[in-house]
């Protein structure tokens, strides 16, 4: 019998993984034909409305060097699988994976626009970036691109809803 409806992540389960979550793995389709999986940094935006409106997110972001081989793979396939997991034992295990379309985002001042929203998302203590730092990211930026995930499938886990045993 199966009790995968009793370890679904409700939708406020759902964001509080995804907001406290510090990496996702982006898979995508190698050359070869292989997954192509790698960690990277995001954050989630919800075009729906600002603040985020209540439901799953419908967007996550990440930045990468243009050159790079998951930039490479999204030209020639948009599809890409994203996960986001935490827990060491099996009973701890929860997550979600989502099935996204990727859209490459190549203006420079969008990816500096996205460069300081992701810079201020994992610096500990600044609402802003600003002066040489500012300058630094902007440079980073030219040789850089946003990517924009947009979601269409969505599985989430929770095993520590299984009491115990499985």
């Amino acid at each position: 019998m199966s009790r995968r409806d009793q370890i679904v992540l409700s939708t406020a389960e759902q964001l509080e993984l995804l907001e406290s979550a510090r990496v996702v793995v982006v898979c995508t389709h190698g050359p070869r034909g292989w997954p192509h999986a790698m960690p990277m940094w995001f954050t989630l935006r919800d075009p729906r409305a600002e603040p985020p409106a209540a439901g799953p997110p419908r967007e996550i972001w990440i930045w990468t060097y243009a050159k790079s081989q998951k930039v490479r793979n999204l030209e020639r396939d948009r599809r890409a699988t994203l996960l986001i997991e935490t827990g060491t034992e099996y009973l701890e295990l929860r997550g979600v994976e989502l099935e996204a379309n990727a859209e490459i985002i190549r203006e420079p001042d969008r990816v500096a626009d996205f460069g300081r929203e992701l810079t201020v998302r994992y610096s500990k203590g600044i609402e802003s970036v600003e002066g040489d730092a500012a300058a630094a990211l902007e440079a980073q930026a030219a040789k850089r691109v946003a990517i924009r995930f947009e979601v269409v499938r969505l599985a989430s886990w929770d095993h520590r809803k299984l009491g115990g045993s499985y």
